[in-house]
């Protein structure tokens, strides 16, 4: 039987470029390669997209040539320069492991909505969704799920820092990973926390801190057949989670750790899984996504954010979620490329 051609795209122009580069090392050493022939494409902080041979060592300085990802459907793949010459290449599928802007904001998937190859993961609207926290937070409330109450700043407004229940986060409304996100404590740091958030982004969240425990959950499938992973529990000694930020993250988090399966009641358990698949089935989510939570001393499930490409590192919520629900990422990249050839999130 034939190999499917499965195009991989990885690195990206976003702050999350180290990150995506590492979730597709972890990918490779994952694929199965009599079932799929891989074409690696990535793409370097500049924008500037090559066909490697894969994301190892210093890709973007090895035998690489340039490539486009072709809009025209009857190409349906790449175009590729070889002297002085385009050639292309159909590819079958494409697995976009590309995070933040550029990559889970919509942006390629309109782009690979034109080429007419199916893509994994979520479609442009619940991508472009839940990467702006705002937006998502409205769908979310309109479907009854809870979320922090919050409030926007928009470009070059100045944030009115009375009427602020504080602390509070101050996060860019459309990035990842924590970059730009401050706690603030009192009005009078509020200024600079916008500053901050605004090297990520002109549009900015302000958020209630809520007190809880921070939980995840890792959600696979097409509404209405979807798969919840393990839950887990992010134990912080101080600050809040930011590993992606770290030095060296594969050994170990400065301030976190992330616990799975969590540490709470199977009744928890279960309402953390139903809330984070309402949230997926609210936002449009296909695929894939993680669905990060706050579980209330009460009992009550809050929304923080929805990751649509979450990390697929080795040290990633996501897979170690899936793989304590029985599913190495082996088999979730099986899964995800057999439900996007099936056509039936589109």
């Amino acid at each position: 039987m034939d190999r499917l051609k499965i195009g991989i795209l990885f690195g990206g122009r976003s702050e999350e470029h180290p990150v995506s580069v590492k979730s597709a090392r972890e990918v490779a050493r994952n694929l199965d390669a009599g079932r799929y022939e891989p074409f690696w494409i990535g793409i370097t902080r500049s924008g500037a997209w090559r066909l490697c041979e894969g994301p190892d060592g210093d890709w973007e300085k090895g035998a690489c040539r340039p490539v486009v990802l072709s809009p025209d459907s009857d190409v349906h793949g790449l175009l590729v320069l070889e002297q002085g010459r385009y050639g292309t290449v159909r590819l079958d599928v494409v697995l976009p492991v590309l995070h933040g802007r550029f990559g889970e904001d919509g942006a390629v998937q309109g782009l690979l909505e034109l080429s007419g190859i199916p893509y994994a993961g979520c479609d442009v609207q619940s991508s472009a969704l839940c990467m702006d926290k705002s937006l998502a937070y409205t769908v979310a409330r309109s479907a009854g799920i809870a979320t922090p109450e919050f409030r926007t700043v928009t470009a070059d407004e100045p944030a009115d820092a009375d009427g602020l229940a504080y602390p509070v986060f101050v996060k860019p409304a459309r990035s990842g990973s924590s970059f730009g996100v401050t706690k603030v404590a009192g009005k009078e740091d509020l200024a600079a926390a916008v500053d901050a958030a605004r090297v990520y982004d002109t549009k900015v969240l302000i958020e209630e801190a809520v007190t809880g425990r921070e939980i995840g959950c890792a959600v696979l499938g097409d509404d209405p057949d979807l798969l919840a992973g393990e839950v887990d529990h992010i134990a912080l000694t101080h600050g809040f989670f930011r590993i992606h930020q770290e030095s060296e993250p594969e050994s170990g988090s400065e301030n976190s750790t992330a616990v799975v399966p969590a540490g709470i009641p199977a009744e928890s358990r279960a309402r953390v899984q139903e809330t984070a698949m309402a949230v997926y089935r609210a936002l449009g989510c296909s695929g894939l996504a993680r669905v990060d939570l706050f579980l209330k001393d009460g009992g009550e499930v809050v929304l923080n954010e929805v990751n649509t490409l979450p990390g697929l590192t080795s040290y990633s919520r996501y897979p170690r979620m899936m793989a304590a629900a029985g599913l190495p990422l082996s088999e979730v990249v099986d899964r995800l490329v057999s439900l996007t050839l099936a056509g039936r999130a589109r």
